[in-house]
Formats: structure tokens, C-alpha cells, sequence
């Protein structure tokens, strides 16, 4: 049978379903299942070049597991997203390389193993299709670096094994020795595993926190002839003075070395002996384990987040792996409140319960467990999962607060999660709240409250308590966010300076600009959750919260070439991302809502997001997921992968105003007497992601007094320290009238 200049023919059919051969023009043929009329099931197509894919498709698309074999002799086998490999697969290149781990959206991404046909292997993380990360790399004649790397380089600490033995412990800039670093000769007694780990990961740590030093290969330094070539049992080392050392045997000593660039311009040595050591201990009024211990405070002190982060991460394997084994069951009044904790203590040598670790010793505090455990499988988180999240071996990332709190805030590695800093008082506002917020939660799948899991006290001994609670990232998506704004429907101070403004800066409500319309039926949704999160928060007396909201331009690139033609131009496109993005000018691809088909393809929205898809009224009230052409099928959730138009009025040029004003009046035939000229709009299509934050802040006395006083200096109707109630209204009217207006007729 032909159809559309294209051949088919069905072997057997049943109802939708059948099984049958489709060969287009091009000679291009698919021999295996059909649903609706698209490959769907298994199956098998071969291409005219001689490639062919044999497994699993979805909606017309090479979707779950198969194997693809190119005409030039790749061959690929494993997991398949929407026609790219996604998932696991292995790879076998037409040169006998050989890619075996995780791919993400057609390139190499997290954990793998790559070996090239030269011999040469390398485990370890990949990002982008490059190396990246932490990663072991062995060559061929016996040389191995275990380290961090960047773009496929070496980058960050590492530690490098000579194929005879030697080791040289230190740091790498852009592939090149940068920096100080430890060089431990063939035979000399290594240090051990766990202080190497500790080094490596502390260097690391602070190399990133660290801007790059210039150094100049003028300066007045000393260089250093290489001692490879000098006899072992006995080396000189000349400087630029007369001095002269003669030295011991090798196995005894170490050498400590600085580079530039991948040059060396300074090496000293360090004689490890047993005698040497005995020496300095007598000579030394504190023993070597006092010395030790002031370093390594020394160190904290200096970097403080680093070790609060590495306690974060042993506290939450220790009390997530202990409550997990305990039986589910309904949480109970005797699970909430202050009293409902695991309290332990860490020594850094580890005890009966804890285990040894790099870190230094501290106390643990575990708040509500059972609390949080029902929580997490609530919003269907795996215990493994939530663990490696959050305590696998990439760590923690620091991210910049945008509020004024002074919080410091993490971001798990995968960007699932993120962990902000409490004080005293916003404790004991969860720990109040947590009862009417679980019984809120389990209600009400689809709120836009932030969602919990998990709240953590680590104490220092002689120091400060600091408190944690986790939180899911609201921003957790594979497209980008190009705009962020944090709205509390006030509008006294909330703007930001313009010179303050970047890339990743959180907005405030007078720098928001535009209007976002969607469909009657996703916005009747949304702002029916709004005011049903806003009566709950009133209820607790909570005040000062946002709406953090999050906008994806529909368009794969940002538009620098707009902002030049911005002023002085009538011509203005539509369904473009802003001008002041400062990208090149791209086109969008568009958005379409279709029918939700669970069956057809995996649109699951993401980590930790409850609910059923949303019903849109352009679609027959039906279930709708969101198609972005060229990029992905996205299920449409509350706050999250909601479409919608953003308009921006234009404001023209005023010295140019009158001359278009009158162009425009002659061009539709209208005097200066008959209506308005119509406002120009910008109009952009948008993917939002939103949610309601920072819900721990009562309405206590500090903050009756600040309302009043800010009551006789400004608005009191304008001012964001306001009564519960009158917050809440607020805070609905400005979310109803101002960001999602209703459309226009």
C-alpha cells in the first residue's frame, strides 16, 4: 500500500496496535510495532548509508533500549531518549576505542569508562563529552593520575605515580603543574591513604575557591636543576649561593617543589628520617600530635564551609541509613517537636556507631526523622538516591544567597536539592509548623510550598551551632533558566541597581516587566493553589514569602543582535527572548500543548514532583503535556514546565514618538481626536517554573515593630512587613492583577 509517496504494508492488527514494514521513498525501512500510527514498540530500520537501529521506540522516536550501528562501523548499545543516547550505553568506536557508562542527551555525562586503541584507559566523571571532574587516568608505560580534571584536562589537586614509583602529590592549571607540591622519590614511605585523601580533597577545595596567581619567570627565584640525572645514594643540591648539602639516602627524604606554568622555580628538600624526626621532636616544646591538630584547626578556620560541608554529608548517610530500615508506619504527635531527634557524636577516629572520617570531630542533631522519612516517600524519593545526592563523592557546590539573610546555601551535585543555613528562630518556626505543614502536604499533592526534607544541627566542639534543612530545587530542570524573580507583591525598596545586575541575579518586583498569559484553565489552577498556600501560611502567621519564579525563553539562544536594533526601530519580532540577554539573534522554535499520552512517551517531570498532569482548556479540558520542538516532551505540573506569553510593553524612543505617532494616525486613517494610539507589546514565549519560599518568618514582635516604624516613613500599603492577612491578600491580588492577568478577550 503507498501513502504519502511511501510504501507500507501490515502484517496483523489489533485495534491500534499493529506489526508491519514502512518504507519511505528514500529507501529508508522500518520493519517492527506501530501504535497510532508511529513506530512504537520494538522493531528494527535501516537507513540508505547502511546504518541500522535495532530495539526500542517511542512515538516515532529511538526511545528506551537498543543498538544503533553507523555505516562507518560505531556501534552503540544501551539507553535512548527521544533519538539520543541517554542513560547507559556502551560504545565502540570505528578505531577501537571503546566508551562504556552514563550519556546524557547524545554525549558522555557522569560516571565512565573510556579506552583508547593505544592502551591508554581512564574512569572516572564526564561532562559535556569531556572529562570533568574527579577521575583516575592510566597510560600505557605504567604512569597513573588520580585527580580532579576540566574540559579534559588536568585541573585541580591530584596525585601523580610514576610507572617507577615515585609519587608527586600537588596541583594542575589548565594541564600544566601550577603551584606548591610534594614529590616523594621511588622507595620513600608515602603518607597515609586517609591523609592523602584529606590533602587532595582540602587542595582542591581551596584551589577552586581561589583566583588564579600570576607569577612572573623574571623574579629573583632560585632555579633548580633536576636531580634525575644525579647519582641516588648521594645528591647535591646547588642553589644560587654557596651553600651545599650533602644528602642521605633517598628512601629518606621528600621533596617539596613550586611551579609556574609547568615550570619549576623552586625546590627544597625535606629530610623524613627517623632521626631527623627525633630531633626536631626534642628540640620542640609540643609534641608532633599538638602541632598537627593547631594545622589543621588553622585550616578550618580558614575554611570553615568545607568541613561543615563534609559533617553535612556523614550526618545525613548516618541518620537517613539508620531510619530507613525502620518499618513504614503513619507518623505520630510524639514524632514532632524538638524532643523527637537522633543526637550523635563524630570523632575523626570513628566509634562503635560512626565511622573514621576526614573532618574534624562534631555533634549531630537529626530533627523529626520519622517526620521527613514520610516526607521523602511522599514525594516518591529513594533513601539511595537521596543519599547520593547529596553525600556521593562530588560533594556539595556553593551557591550565592540572593536574599539578605546571610545564609549560606549548597547545591547537591546533581541539582536535585538545595541546603540553606537557619537560625535559632526560623527552627523553631518549622519545628512549630512541621505538624500542619505535613497534614498541608499529604492534602494538597500540587502545592507550591516549599518542600522539606530534612532539618540538621551540627555543634563544633567549642563552637557554634549551625542548622541545616534541605530542600527540593525548584529550578531542577534541563532547560535553562535565563530569569529569575523573587515577588512578595510589595513594592517599597524592591528593585535592583542596574550595575548590580547579571546573568544569574535574582529580580525583584519593580524589575518585573512583563505579564504572563496561558491557558483559562492552567491559570484557574495555579491561583487557586496560590490562595489555598497563602490561607495556610496566614494561618501560621508567617509573613515575608515569595514566589520564586523562573523563566525559560523559548528561544535556543539569546538576542544581542534585538538590543542593537532596540532603540530606534519599529521593527520588532515576536516570541523572542529580550534583548538585554546579549546573545546572538536566533529565531524560537515555539511551543504546542498536545494531548498527555502516559503510554507513548516517559514525560515524568522530575525529582521530588507529585501530582497529575494539568487539564488546559484550549486542549478539551484535557491532560496536557508541553512539546518543545527540536528538544523534549515535558509533562505540565504545577510550577512546573508551564507555558505561557510574557508581554512587555514597549516604551519608544520619546524624541521619535511624534513623527511615528503621526505615520501611524495617517497610515489607519485616524485624527488626533478619534482614540488612542494602540501600545506596541513584546511578546515572548516562556516556560515557567515557580514556587512559594523562605515560609519561616513569623509575625512576631520584632517585626510588629519594624511595621510600625516603617508605617510613619513610608506607604504602609507598600512596605512588605505587613499583618498575615493583609500579606496573603496581597499577595494573591498581585499574583491574580499583575503576573497572571487574565487574557485579554
Amino acid at each position: 500500500m503507498e501513502e504519502n509517496g511511501r510504501i507500507y504494508g501490515s502484517s496483523f492488527s489489533n485495534g491500534d496496535k499493529m506489526k508491519g514494514k514502512y518504507k519511505w521513498l528514500d529507501g529508508t525501512i522500518y520493519d517492527g510495532d506501530f501504535e497510532s500510527e508511529k513506530m512504537t514498540g520494538k522493531g528494527l530500520i535501516r537507513w540508505p548509508s547502511g546504518s541500522k537501529y535495532e530495539g526500542e521506540f517511542c512515538g516515532g522516536f529511538l526511545h528506551g533500549n537498543g543498538t544503533l550501528t553507523s555505516s562507518s562501523g560505531c556501534t552503540y548499545r544501551g539507553g535512548w531518549r527521544m533519538n539520543a543516547q541517554h542513560g547507559i550505553g556502551k560504545k565502540e568506536y570505528s578505531n577501537s576505542d571503546v566508551y562504556d557508562g552514563l550519556w546524557k542527551e547524545g554525549v558522555q555525562e557522569g560516571c565512565g569508562k573510556y579506552s583508547w586503541n593505544n592502551g591508554n584507559t581512564y574512569i572516572g566523571n564526564w561532562k559535556n563529552g569531556k572529562i570533568e571532574g574527579r577521575g583516575v587516568m592510566k597510560w600505557t608505560n605504567g604512569d597513573t593520575f588520580d585527580g580532579f580534571w576540566m574540559n579534559g584536562v588536568r585541573h585541580g589537586s591530584g596525585v601523580y605515580r610514576f610507572a617507577d614509583g615515585g609519587v608527586y602529590i600537588g596541583t594542575w592549571n589548565n594541564g600544566l603543574r601550577d603551584g606548591k607540591g610534594t614529590f616523594y622519590p621511588a622507595g620513600t614511605k608515602l603518607p597515609s591513604l586517609k591523609n592523602l585523601c584529606t590533602s587532595l580533597e582540602t587542595e582542591h577545595f581551596i584551589a577552586s575557591k581561589s583566583k588564579p596567581v600570576k607569577r612572573s619567570l623574571s623574579e629573583n627565584i632560585p632555579v633548580v636543576s633536576r636531580l634525575s640525572s644525579r647519582p641516588k645514594s648521594q645528591r647535591t643540591l646547588s642553589l644560587s649561593t654557596t651553600t651545599e648539602w650533602t644528602l642521605q639516602d633517598q628512601s629518606d627524604l621528600v621533596y617539596e617543589r613550586e611551579y609556574a606554568q609547568g615550570v619549576l622555580i623552586m625546590e627544597r628538600i625535606r629530610d623524613c628520617s627517623v632521626s631527623s624526626v627525633k630531633n626536631k621532636s626534642q628540640n620542640n616544646k609540643f609534641s608532633v600530635n599538638h602541632v598537627e591538630k593547631s594545622s589543621y584547626m588553622d585550616i578550618f578556620k580558614a575554611h570553615r564551609g568545607y568541613f561543615l560541608n563534609l559533617n553535612l554529608q556523614l550526618g545525613i548517610r548516618y541518620t537517613v541509613g539508620k531510619i530507613t530500615p525502620v518499618p513504614a508506619r503513619e507518623v505520630r504527635s510524639s514524632d514532632f517537636g524538638d524532643r523527637a531527634r537522633i543526637r550523635m557524636f563524630f570523632p575523626r577516629d570513628g566509634s562503635k556507631l560512626t565511622p573514621p572520617h576526614c573532618s574534624i570531630d562534631f555533634y549531630w542533631k537529626d530533627y523529626c526523622p520519622m517526620v521527613f522519612r514520610n516526607l521523602r516517600e511522599m514525594f516518591k524519593l529513594d533513601a539511595a538516591e537521596y543519599m547520593m545526592s547529596i553525600c556521593g563523592d562530588s560533594g556539595l557546590r556553593d551557591i550565592t544567597s540572593p536574599g539578605k539573610s546571610g545564609s549560606i546555601f549548597y547545591l547537591s551535585n546533581d541539582e536535585r536539592f538545595v541546603i540553606k543555613t537557619l537560625n535559632k528562630s526560623e527552627l523553631k518556626v518549622l519545628l512549630n509548623m512541621l505538624p500542619k505543614y505535613y497534614r498541608h502536604v499529604k492534602d494538597y499533592e500540587n502545592t507550591l510550598i516549599t518542600k522539606f526534607f530534612g532539618l540538621h544541627r551540627i555543634k563544633l566542639r567549642g563552637g557554634k551551632k549551625v542548622r541545616f534543612v534541605v530542600m527540593g530545587n525548584m529550578f531542577c530542570t534541563e532547560l535553562h533558566i535565563h530569569r529569575r524573580y523573587d515577588l512578595k507583591g510589595s513594592s517599597q525598596g524592591r528593585y535592583t541597581d542596574k550595575d548590580k545586575i547579571s546573568g544569574n541575579t535574582t529580580l525583584k518586583d519593580l524589575d518585573l516587566k512583563y505579564k504572563f498569559h496561558m491557558d483559562k484553565k492552567l491559570r484557574e489552577s495555579l491561583l487557586k493553589q496560590i490562595s489555598i498556600d497563602c490561607k495556610f501560611l496566614e494561618s501560621q502567621n508567617i509573613i515575608d514569602y515569595s514566589l520564586l519564579l523562573g523563566l525559560h525563553f523559548r528561544a535556543p539562544e539569546n538576542l544581542k543582535a534585538l538590543e542593537q536594533t532596540h532603540h530606534g526601530s519599529m521593527h520588532r519580532q515576536k516570541s523572542l527572548v529580550p534583548a538585554d540577554e546579549g546573545e546572538p539573534l536566533i529565531l524560537p522554535k515555539g511551543l504546542l500543548l498536545v494531548t498527555h499520552e502516559p503510554s507513548v512517551v516517559n514525560t515524568a517531570p522530575g525529582p521530588h514532583i507529585r501530582g497529575n498532569p494539568l487539564r488546559a482548556y484550549s486542549m478539551g479540558d484535557n491532560q496536557v503535556d508541553l512539546l518543545l520542538p527540536g528538544t523534549a516532551r515535558l509533562r505540565v505540573q504545577l510550577g512546573v514546565n508551564m507555558p505561557a506569553q510574557a508581554n512587555k510593553k514597549v516604551e519608544e524612543d520619546h524624541s521619535n514618538n511624534n513623527n511615528k505617532n503621526k505615520k501611524k494616525k495617517k497610515v489607519e486613517g485616524r485624527d488626533d481626536d478619534d482614540e488612542e494610539e494602540a501600545e506596541l507589546f513584546e511578546v515572548y514565549d516562556v516556560v515557567l517554573y515557580m514556587g512559594i519560599i523562605d515560609i519561616l518568618q513569623a509575625y512576631n514582635l520584632r517585626k510588629r515593630a519594624e511595621n510600625a516604624y516603617k508605617s510613619i516613613k513610608f506607604d504602609p500599603l507598600t512596605i512588605s512587613v505587613v499583618q498575615p492577612n493583609l500579606y496573603a491578600q496581597r499577595f494573591i491580588n498581585f499574583s491574580q492583577n499583575k503576573v497572571f492577568p487574565q487574557t485579554p478577550c
